[in-house]
This record gives C-alpha cells, structure tokens and sequence, in this order.
C-alpha cells in the first residue's frame, strides 16, 4: 500500500509529465486536437478579446467629451475676447489671449467678499454636518433601540426625497420661527424672520437634516459597522462611556471618513443653487452670485443696456470658472482622500 508522501511524488511526477508534454506541443508548432466546444470557446473569448478594447475605448471617449468638453469650452471662452466670438475662423483656440474678462467679472462679483461668505458659511455648516451625522451614524451602527428599522427607514427616504418637498415647511417655518416660545420670552415678538440669516443652514446641519445628511449618516453608519467590537469592549471595561468611546475610541479609527464626509459637504454646499435661493435673497453666497450675474453684469458693465447672450458669454464663462476655482484646488490635492474614503465607506465594491 503506497505511502502518503509516495502518493505526492507520484502527483508531482504527473504535473511535470503534463507541463513537459504541454511544452514540447508548443515547440512542435502542432495544435492539439480540440472538441467543437473547445474551438467555440478558444474562438469567442479571442474575439471578445480583440473587439473590448475597441468597445471600452469608445465608452471612456465618449465619457471624457461629456465631462471635459463644457471645462474646455469655458476655459476657452474665458481667456478670449470678446469680439473673437463672433469670429468664424475661431473654434477652439483663440488667436489672442487676455485676463481682462476675468478681472471685470471678479470686480462685479465682488469676488474677495463672496468667497470669504460662501468659505465661512461652508466650513461651520460643514463641521456641524460631519459631527451630527457621525454621532447619528455611529448609534445607527452599533445600538439597539426600538424603532430602529423606521428610523433608519427616514434616512433612507433623506437620500430618495428631493429637498424641493421639504423646503416649503423649512422656509415657513424659518420665516415665523418660534423657538418652542423663547423668541416670545425675550423679544416680545411672536415670531421673528430667519431669511437671510446664516442660522437657515446652521441649524439643519446641526441636527444631521443638512444638504445631503441622508447620505452621510449612511456613510458613517457602513464605516463604524466595519471596525471591530473589540475596540468598543475594552473602551467600557476602561471604564468608558458610550460618548466617551466615541470621542476617544471610534472617532480615530474613523479619521478617512470623517474627511471625506466633510469635502463632500463642502463641494455640496458649495454647489447648492435650490437650498440658498431658498433661505437668502441677497447675493452673498458664490451661487447666489452667479445667478444674477447676468443682470449685474448689463447693470455694471454695460449700463442697463440690453445685451445678448452671446455677448455675455465671456464674463459668463468667466465667473462659472472663478466660482470653480477654489474646488478644482481642494481636488487636485486631496482627491486620495476621496476615493479612500469612499472605498473604507462601503459604498463601493
């Protein structure tokens, strides 16, 4: 009876007899002969083969002319005078370049003060975002509570629901706020106005009903249900409270995505159109700002003459690409981050 390392031996021998006999077929140049299904598949993954590298060429063409192709015209556009556009001759690049289309519409946009408004407005709405829905994230992950299921079910509706159905009873009730009756208790007044007011995108961010909070909660609740129970163990056998072990144990561990959630924040509220326009009506904010621009720039530049589009669309273009400006840097430097983040989240993959 063969032995267990005979029986291993002879498996080696059988392996190195197949790899010689598959080696010494090559160097002959005869092909094996092979059943119907064999050849049908040899034929089919070489033409897949050949034609997917066509296909995802085309896919990842077609992709780059959508995303690039309106940055490369503003780009375009910006640095080109005025008279070039009615020009023919000109597609692409211009025959002579200035900056004077991107100073006048720095000027008219006031540019400085927008962007310390619009900066200041989303960092502290930002910070308050991260930290309420962390916190939310974090007892959605590792608590068990009655009405948990429902709870978590409202989150989910935050991400399906567009803010168009909730900023009506938002801006109704920021416009007749009544503080549960302190504003009654100190002014003597029954309600007072909020529109205009930076307290319109603080306080929602406060209490984790931010822009976007549905999805941030989701990302931190997918992070914190990754990392060890462990850690939470031997943070209450320390003697740890549940906030405490947030704080001192958890948060750490969750460094990537407290980043991402947070640059995530900032580009979202910095791109919010529908929100701002909502709760201010002053031009403070960079998208408030570039919603006027038309008018301000005939009130401006041209006097209150009437203007057509296409003689606009310089310092249009222009401003589009000063309001860019800040986030194009904030990628370009911390894109790892992102995609990090994203990974370590769970929500790819």
């Amino acid at each position: 009876m063969a032995t267990r390392k005979e029986e291993k031996q002879f498996e080696k021998e059988m392996k190195a007899a197949k790899i010689a006999k598959k080696k010494a077929i090559k160097a002959s140049g005869i092909k094996p002969d092979l059943s119907p299904e064999e050849r049908r598949y040899n034929r089919n993954r070489a033409m897949s083969s050949a034609i997917w590298p066509i296909f995802r060429f085309f896919i990842l063409f077609g992709l780059c002319f959508i995303i690039l192709y309106p940055l490369i015209f503003m780009i375009s556009t910006a640095f080109r005078p005025n008279e070039q556009m009615s020009d023919p001759s000109i597609i692409w690049i211009p025959k002579s370049l200035t900056l004077d289309n991107i100073k006048q519409t720095a000027e008219v946009m006031n540019y400085g003060t927008t962007i310390f408004n619009t900066v200041k407005l989303n960092i502290i709405a930002s910070l308050l975002s991260v930290v309420s829905c962390a916190l939310t994230g974090y007892g959605f992950a590792r608590f068990k509570f009655k009405g948990k299921g429902i709870l978590f079910a409202i989150v989910v509706l935050m991400i399906i629901v567009p803010p168009q159905i909730t900023s009506i009873p938002l801006f109704l009730q920021f416009s007749y706020f009544k503080g549960f009756g302190l504003v009654k208790l100190f002014t003597g007044k029954a309600t007072i106005s909020l529109i205009n007011n930076s307290v319109t995108m603080y306080a929602p961010a406060l209490f984790a009903n931010g822009i976007k909070a549905g999805l941030f909660i989701f990302i931190f609740r997918q992070f914190f249900r990754g990392l060890p129970k462990e850690l939470e163990d031997a943070a209450y056998l320390d003697g740890c409270g549940p906030l405490r072990t947030f704080v001192k144990v958890m948060a750490p561990n969750a460094a990537s995505s407290f980043l991402t959630v947070f640059l995530f924040s900032i580009v979202w509220y910095w791109n919010d159109y529908y929100v701002s326009t909502s709760f201010f009506t002053n031009n403070e904010t960079m998208a408030l700002t570039l919603k006027i621009l038309d008018r301000t720039l005939q009130a401006q530049l041209f006097e209150n003459k009437t203007v057509s589009p296409r003689q606009l669309v310089v310092w249009m273009q222009s401003g589009c690409l000063l309001s860019i400006t800040p986030i194009l840097v904030l990628y370009t430097f911390l894109q790892r981050y992102f995609i990090e983040g994203v990974s370590r989240s769970g929500l790819v993959g």
